[in-house]
C-alpha cells in the first residue's frame, strides 16, 4: 500500500535538485553552442595606392621666411591650400613669434622637444607627445635649444601662422 502522506522535504530536495542540475546544464550548453556571436565581415580596406614614405625617401623644402624650418609632404602641400599631412623639421632653438593658426592643428613631437606657451604658461612636448593647437588660440611655440625638433603635423585645411599682438 502507498502511502499518500508528505515525503519530507529533504527527500525531494535531494531527488529533485540533482535533476534540476543536470537540466540547466543541458539546456546551457545547447544555448552556449547555439548563441555563438554571429560572424561579421571585417570593414572593407581602403582602395587606393599605399602611401610609403621612407625616411631616405622624403624631400625637405624651408618654409619660407621660416629662419630654416623644413617640411616634407606626405599628402597634399603644407604650403598649398587644403588638407595635408607632413613632417615638419625645427632648428634646435627656433623661437616662433606670437601667433594663430586658422584651423585645428594636431602634432606628433618625435624628437627633441618642442614647446608651446599659452598665456604666459610653457608646456613642453618631449618625443613621443601629441597635441592639438585649437584654431585662433593666441600662443608662442618653438623648439628648445639642444637638438633638432621632428615632428608630424596635418591639416584639414592649408597651414598658416597668423601673427598676433602681445607676449
Amino acid at each position: 500500500m502507498t502511502s499518500l502522506a508528505p515525503k519530507p522535504a529533504h527527500r525531494i530536495a535531494r531527488v529533485a535538485l540533482p535533476a534540476l542540475a543536470v537540466a540547466i546544464a543541458a539546456t546551457a550548453c545547447e544555448r552556449g553552442s547555439a548563441a555563438q556571436p554571429p560572424t561579421t565581415t571585417p570593414p572593407p580596406v581602403a582602395s587606393g595606392p599605399a602611401v610609403s614614405f621612407p625616411a631616405a625617401d622624403l624631400s625637405w623644402t624651408e618654409l619660407p621666411g621660416s629662419g630654416g624650418v623644413r617640411y616634407a609632404n606626405v599628402r597634399g602641400d603644407l604650403a598649398g591650400h587644403g588638407p595635408y599631412e607632413a613632417f615638419v623639421k625645427f632648428p634646435a632653438g627656433k623661437d616662433n613669434p606670437r601667433h594663430t593658426h586658422t584651423s585645428d592643428l594636431p602634432t606628433v613631437v618625435l624628437s627633441g622637444t618642442f614647446y608651446a606657451i599659452f598665456d604666459g604658461k610653457r608646456i613642453d612636448y618631449p618625443a613621443g607627445s601629441f597635441y592639438t593647437l585649437t584654431a585662433d588660440i593666441p600662443h608662442l611655440s618653438g623648439c628648445a635649444p639642444g637638438a633638432e625638433c621632428l615632428l608630424f603635423q596635418y591639416q584639414t585645411d592649408h597651414f598658416d601662422l597668423v601673427p598676433t599682438a602681445g607676449q
